[in-house]
């Protein structure tokens, strides 16, 4: 009988009804469960209680999903300029040890969004808190009136793929459209970090380590839009593929 193939995810931790609650969006799921056949396995952000070492053998890949919250500045050694509302301190102190040790372990990993910049983090990279006021860049937040649905389904800027990375391996477009739904983004890149994708406006918008079985973040979210567009399935199939290989 074939395996069906468990995708770990670290949950975030929101306000609900006025009590912390560990929470991943749908669309993470059904991305998992529609195109790559798997069963997703939601871990609570539990912090130095959780080791991923004491899971690994019966995982067989893991998934970082966006969120609200940002990666705390202090986890990056520089100064935080935005409020303490916009943190996940327990999403932090789970996922950033648990990176190091899939990727040790090298486990197929994907990162989506803030699970693309804890990647860079975990690296040794920096962020930009602010892209929007740099010199030179788009604004990549979501529009205020605009539902987050509609924000999913828009390709909204192009990127461009970088040669001899996992986009070409898969047979990517040299360049093709993303959603944006993102403030922070890149500043340093993290040391051993390959670049997939840039986009129109210089941001590092992909990212992998070579020589895993799959290590692959992405600043937009795949998981949004995948029945739409054929590019976030070919993005999910490689993943499904390195688990099976």
């Amino acid at each position: 009988m074939k395996k069906t193939p468990i995708i770990l995810i670290p949950a975030n931790v929101i306000d609900y009804a006025g009590l912390p609650a560990h929470v991943v969006r749908d669309t993470y799921i059904r991305a998992i469960v529609e195109v790559m056949g798997g069963v997703p396995l939601m871990i609570p952000a539990m912090g130095k209680d959780f080791d991923f070492r004491s899971i690994a053998d019966r995982v067989d890949g893991v998934l970082l999903s966006g969120s609200p919250s940002h990666v705390a500045p202090a986890c990056y050694g520089e100064e935080q300029l935005f409020g303490d509302e916009d943190l996940d301190p327990r999403r932090d102190a789970t996922t950033l040890p648990m990176i190091q040790q899939v990727i040790d372990m090298d486990k197929p990993l994907m990162a989506i969004c803030r699970g693309f910049q804890e990647l860079n983090v975990v690296m040794g990279g920096t962020l930009h808190q602010f892209i929007h006021e740099l010199p030179g860049k788009n604004d990549h937040r979501k529009p205020a009136d605009k539902p987050l649905k509609d924000t999913y389904e828009a390709q909204a800027h192009p990127v461009i793929a970088q040669k001899g990375g996992i986009f070409e391996k898969i047979g990517l477009n040299g360049e093709f459209k993303v959603n944006t739904l993102h403030q922070q983004g890149i500043n340093k890149l993290g040391e051993g970090l390959q670049v997939e994708a840039i986009s129109d406006d210089g941001i590092i918008e992909a990212i992998s380590i070579p020589g895993k079985r799959f290590v692959l973040g992405t600043q937009w979210h795949p998981e949004g839009d995948y029945y739409l567009n054929k590019t976030s399935v070919k993005i999910f199939e490689a993943f499904k593929d390195a688990i099976a290989a």
